[in-house]
């Protein structure tokens, strides 16, 4: 009797140990959500104890906001779960007619594969395929087909004024270089036009020089955009641009979005070819690729190393490639992004919510028209961490004050390096939701979603990074 009397206590002195640690979390948390900041602003959060299989805090958890690039996390997860792990996405390159001598008497096709990743440095791999065959003049076009996708450019909700922030670029089956030209601005000498530098070095877009050098020791006043306006790939630059030794290269520094990207991809792909010495005779444009072409060349990107992009860098392009994919995978081509969406609603129904419930845009999250909860996003994560690929999912995350877009948050904190999470950044938005590993190993799951604040980006960020650093702190 007195040893089940011990047992007693001992287990209900846990128990209560257990309590006051939980309404220590409690407390702790809400004196952050009691900041001023939250005055005229929203938040929502849930923190759930994987290891226990527990909640452990609730704040608004069913309330629908704007998740930002906190989306990834559903389109990442149903990209998983619907596609085979050894997807991937291929560019390939094909001919028709014949090649005598060094002369291909015929057409260069590009199927666009959806590839989001896709660099110059892959055109490269795809122009030594043609030398080696010992092709110096091809007599016809170079084309491109982007019929596995549909002609929507934009995800929907997706705002005008976002241009030409490579943030949102326009949408193809042909990628190149993210879709986007780096500008960058060189002091000459003193009342002399600046230098333009583009990179890569191309033809496709018109550079309009309004510049003027000036000494270091004057303000820089300049302006890099592109005439999107009047939907033009013309690069204007406009103002004072300093000239010194010790200038900060970012002062000079733009990229930016273009549009068309499968001409673009096209152009600097004859424009390489041309480097190489192979001429072509004839244009570049889009055209479907005929029956039984000859096939040359792929370049692979595996669904691994875009998940990658997707969650550590929060690669907006990337993601909307995966949406593409998912749709392709559900109805074939041509891919239709609401085919997309619907796999992740799918994804939702199989956890045991109720997808119409909410509102899903985009894959990205650049659209302020999804809407989420922070519930949601918590049964998500469980999900994911109870699936046979949870791996590729966790090791997808940034991880604070380490890689990714958490690699200059959380630094010398007890956070730093203890957790894998995803951010999200729209005016007035922060989101950020993953898994959190405690000083005693304890696996938790959290949401955080901020939004209607009109102070910088900066400030609700700390305050996510104090939440982690309880949580982390939590026993």
């Amino acid at each position: 009797m007195q040893l089940i009397k011990l047992i007693f206590l001992l287990l209900s002195s846990g128990c209560l140990f257990a309590q006051s640690n939980i309404i220590k979390l409690h407390d702790d948390l809400f004196q952050i959500i009691n900041d001023d900041f939250f005055e005229q602003s929203q938040v929502a959060a849930s923190v759930y104890d994987l290891t226990e299989g527990e909640s452990l805090f609730r704040n608004n958890d069913k309330l629908l906001l704007h998740p930002a690039s906190n989306m990834k996390l559903l389109t990442s997860a149903a990209a998983i779960i619907y596609l085979d792990s050894s997807y991937n996405f291929l560019t390939s390159l094909y001919h028709t007619g014949v090649i005598e001598g060094d002369t291909l008497y015929g057409d260069l096709y590009l199927l666009g594969g959806l590839d989001p990743e896709f660099t110059t440095d892959d055109l490269d791999s795809l122009v030594q395929i043609v030398k080696s065959l010992g092709i110096k003049y091809i007599s016809n076009n170079i084309y491109a087909d982007i019929s596995i996708k549909d002609s929507i450019y934009w995800g929907e909700g997706w705002m005008w004024d976002d241009e030409p922030d490579p943030g949102a670029p326009h949408l193809s089956a042909l990628n190149i270089n993210d879709n986007s030209i780096e500008v960058f601005v060189e002091g000459t000498e003193i009342d002399s036009q600046a230098n333009i530098i583009l990179t890569p070095e191309t033809e496709y877009v018109i550079v309009d020089n309004r510049t003027k050098t000036v000494p270091a020791r004057e303000l820089n006043d300049l302006k890099i955009d592109r005439d999107w306006l009047n939907r033009k790939n013309t690069i204007i630059v406009e103002g004072e641009v300093r000239r010194g030794e010790y200038i900060d290269s970012s002062d000079h520094t733009e990229k930016l979005s273009l549009l068309e990207p499968e001409k673009y991809f096209l152009t600097l792909f004859k424009e390489h070819l041309k480097k190489e010495g192979i001429v072509v005779n004839g244009i570049t444009e889009v055209k479907k690729l005929p029956a039984n072409p000859v096939y040359l060349y792929s370049i692979h990107r595996s669904i691994d190393s875009v998940l990658v992009q997707v969650n550590k860098e929060s690669d907006n392009l990337s993601t909307e490639m995966l949406l593409y994919a998912l749709a392709l995978n559900d109805s074939g081509a041509p891919a239709i992004a609401e085919n997309g969406i619907e796999t992740i609603r799918k994804l939702v129904d199989s956890i045991g919510l109720e997808p119409e419930k909410y509102s899903f845009a985009d894959g990205s999250g650049v659209s302020r028209y999804n809407l989420v909860s922070a519930e949601l996003l918590v049964e998500i994560l469980i999900y994911m961490y109870n699936h046979p690929e949870f791996n590729r999912f966790y090791n997808s995350l940034a991880i604070g004050g380490v890689d990714g877009t958490l690699e200059k948050r959380m630094i010398d904190t007890d956070a730093e390096g203890r957790v894998h999470a995803k951010t999200g950044t729209l005016n007035g938005v922060s989101t950020l939701s993953g898994y959190v590993t405690t000083l005693n190993d304890h696996l938790l799951v959290f949401s955080i979603l901020m939004q209607n604040f009109v102070e910088k980006t900066r400030v609700a960020r700390v305050l996510q990074d104090e939440i982690c650093n309880i949580l982390v702190n939590y026993k």
